[in-house]
Order: structure tokens, then C-alpha cells, then sequence
């Protein structure tokens, strides 16, 4: 049986069309595969670049504040303080004054029973009219060899006398008038002791050597005390608070703002008042063994709320250089070129630059010089670092902070910044 050709040709023409078509989606699919294995392999390579270019934040320098608060202990001092021990040895006979009174100077405190201080100073005045009783016996012996001497001496000259008796009489009347000279010695003398003793009887009586307050009482009624003994207790221990005296060890690195005239606030703790003090002295020395110096510092304490011995907080009021800028710790390079910051510059490119420090106040750190305001410095830059690397910031570049010229209150530590 034949086949009629007019029938075959058109499942050939069906068939090559489909496979025409397949090729064709065959092609486009596989053109399609190597575009996108293309794109994802420039994907890759600009993701690789992008992680190669470290992520940075930066900050910006920031200005002190126009005060800065420097925050120290302190030690209370009376403006005066006196220990008051025996010049006397006797017993205590009474007591006036306990602690807390407030006494007025020269005001008696206490009184000491001393008879035998009292017997010498008898015996002493005793001795003293003798002496004077023997002055006048050796100026009554003068008196008679000077007019001795007169009589024997015309005689002479008349013929009347011997030369020997001219001579024995002038020398006999020199001879009591040097009797008369240390008889007067004498009595100068005994007065001296006299005077003396009278002293040591006036402190038989312990009295206050200035206006202020017993802060101590360490006697009672029967008590032997000896004179000059300052080895133990002082009796009375007397504190003139109207004005105190605040001691307190200044590190090296703050020195040089240390003034005569420089502010402080005093904080005492249980204290919720505040007191005003100022800078009047330093020592000008400073200790090889805390490299600190002691200056003083004075309160006016009229309610006498300050006491001495007291703890206190001190913060002082230092004026503080407009042109020292403050960054934190963390921005700083430590290397062997020396202190170096990373500044991000144009184009996102650091720039490392040296600056100088000023005070270490412990998160932050002042610098003198090298940065401005403006700058953008890279926070806690890695170690690689290097001028010309490229970064990309995070979060884009932070403001200044605002409260930039608010107080901080440094708390100083016994030890110097490094520079």
C-alpha cells in the first residue's frame, strides 16, 4: 500500500519547528545561566572589596567645660589648736571647764595644789629680805669706809697720819663698796628666782591661751601631774574653729593650677550643706613617695558645723583653657612615634597625626595640640592602621556633643598623665 507524499510533508515541517524552538529556548536559557553566573561573580568580587574596607566610628573632639571640677580628699583642721600640759607638779584640786565649752582667753580651766612649789616660793622671799637687810649693812659699811677714807686721807696730807694708814683706809673703803655691789647682785638674783617661782605659782592655775573650744579633757579631781611633761596626754586639748584650715595632697599634674585664690566646695559626709573655701597656701615640696603636695585651704565656720579631724570632699573650681580639647581614651594610638590619633579626612581616607596630651581624667584625656573641633577621629582604631587606608564609617559622622561645656567633676588619682 503507498503513501501519499502530500501527507508527509507537513509532519516534517511540524517536527523541524519544534525542535527549532527547543534549540532556541536552549539557547536562551543557557545564555541566561552565564549572565547570571557573571553577575553573581561580580556580586562576589564587590562583596569581598567592600568587606576588605573596615567598618570605622568616628567622633569628634569636644571643649572642656569652663570649669573644670577637680574632686580630692581633705583633712578639717582647727585655725588654732593648743595642748595644754602641767608647768606645775602638784594634784588636780577642781576642774571648770569640760569638752565642748566654749572659753574665753586666759579664762581658768583647772587648778593644781602644789605645796611645795607654794614652800619655795616662801622660802625664796624669806631669802630675799635677808639679802636686802644685807645691803643695806654693806652700804652702811661703805658709807663709813668712804668717810674713813676722806678723814685719814687730809690727815695724811697734813702730816697727821701715816702714808701705811692713808693706804689701808682707801683700800678698806673700795673693799666695801665692792661688798655693797655684790650684795646688790645678791638680791638681784634671789628677785630673779623669786619672780620666777611667782611665774611657776600662776600655773598652778591652767588657763586658756586663746578664745575657743575644750575638744578635750583628760584630767580629773586627785590626779598627779608633773611640770614640764608633754610626753603623755595633753590635761586640755582647746581648738579655735571660728575659721578652719582644710589640708589636701594635690597630685603633681595638677600643680600648676594649684593658686593662691582658687575656689573649692567642701562636701562632709552626713552633710547635706555644702561649705565655700578657698586656696591660701601650698608647701612648694612635693613627696618623693605619692609625688603629691599638701596645700591649705581656709573656710569661714561661723555655726562651727566644721570640725576638726573631719573627712571632706574637696572640689575645686579650676578656670579651664578654651583651646584643650577633650577625646576619650579610646581614640588614642600608643606606638613608637609617639601618641598619634586617626582622623578620617576626604574621600573616607585616614590621616594619623601626633597631638599632645594634657591631664589624664580617666575616660577622657585633654590635647593640647593637633586636632581641632572639626575633626573626625576613629574611635578605637586597630592596630594596622596606617596614613591612606581607606574605611567606611558606620552610622555616618556624629554631631559634637552638646553638653560639651557642662562640668565634669575629675576625680584625680595619685599619679602622673602621661605626655
Amino acid at each position: 500500500m503507498s503513501v501519499d507524499p502530500s501527507l508527509k510533508r507537513p509532519k516534517v515541517g511540524r517536527i523541524l519547528l519544534v525542535v527549532g524552538i527547543v534549540g532556541i529556548a536552549a539557547a536562551v536559557l543557557a545564555a541566561s545561566g552565564i549572565m547570571d553566573r557573571a553577575k553573581s561573580r561580580q556580586e562576589v568580587s564587590a562583596w569581598a572589596h567592600a568587606q576588605a574596607i573596615p567598618t570605622v566610628r568616628v567622633i569628634q573632639p569636644q571643649r572642656g567645660p569652663a570649669e573644670q571640677q577637680l574632686v580630692l580628699p581633705g583633712t578639717v583642721n582647727a585655725f588654732y589648736t593648743g595642748s595644754l600640759y602641767a608647768r606645775a607638779s602638784g594634784y588636780i584640786s577642781s576642774w571648770h571647764k569640760d569638752i565642748g565649752t566654749h572659753v574665753k582667753k586666759d579664762e581658768v580651766l583647772a587648778e593644781i595644789s602644789a605645796p611645795d612649789l607654794d614652800q619655795q616660793l616662801a622660802e625664796a622671799k624669806a631669802q630675799l629680805a635677808q639679802l636686802e637687810a644685807a645691803v643695806e649693812q654693806a652700804r652702811a659699811n661703805a658709807d663709813l669706809g668712804d668717810v674713813t677714807n676722806q678723814r685719814t686721807t687730809r690727815l695724811v696730807a697734813q702730816g697727821w697720819s701715816s702714808a701705811a694708814q692713808g693706804d689701808t683706809d682707801r683700800f678698806t673703803a673700795a673693799s666695801r663698796s665692792a661688798a655693797l655691789a655684790v650684795a646688790k647682785a645678791n638680791v638681784q638674783a634671789q628677785q630673779a628666782n623669786v619672780g620666777r617661782l611667782e611665774e611657776l605659782t600662776r600655773f598652778e592655775q591652767i588657763r586658756a591661751p586663746f578664745d575657743g573650744i575644750v575638744t578635750a579633757r583628760n584630767v580629773d579631781i586627785g590626779d598627779l601631774v608633773n611640770a614640764g611633761g608633754t610626753s603623755g596626754r595633753a590635761l586640755f586639748q582647746l581648738s579655735d574653729i571660728h575659721r578652719v584650715r582644710v589640708y589636701v595632697n594635690v597630685p603633681q599634674a595638677f600643680l600648676a593650677e594649684m593658686k593662691p585664690g582658687i575656689k573649692a566646695t567642701l562636701h562632709l559626709p552626713g552633710q547635706q550643706e555644702t561649705f565655700e573655701a578657698e586656696l591660701v597656701s601650698t608647701s612648694n615640696a612635693i613627696s618623693e613617695s605619692s609625688r603629691t603636695a599638701l596645700i591649705e585651704l581656709q573656710a569661714f565656720n561661723p555655726d562651727e558645723k566644721l570640725w576638726p579631724g573631719a573627712y571632706a570632699e574637696v572640689h575645686f573650681h579650676i578656670p579651664s583653657n578654651p583651646d584643650i580639647l577633650r577625646v576619650p581614651a579610646t581614640a588614642l594610638i600608643f606606638g613608637a612615634r609617639g601618641m598619634r590619633v586617626a582622623m578620617v579626612e576626604d574621600a573616607d581616607k585616614v590621616v594619623l597625626k601626633p597631638v599632645t596630651l594634657g591631664h589624664n581624667l580617666g575616660d577622657m584625656v585633654e590635647i593640647e595640640s593637633g586636632i581641632s573641633l572639626a575633626d573626625r577621629l576613629i574611635d578605637n582604631p586597630q592596630e594596622s592602621i596606617e596614613t591612606g587606608d581607606r574605611v567606611q564609617i558606620a552610622g555616618g559622622t556624629p554631631p559634637a556633643s552638646a553638653g560639651a561645656d557642662k562640668p565634669e567633676p575629675v576625680t584625680a588619682k595619685n599619679e602622673t598623665p602621661e605626655r
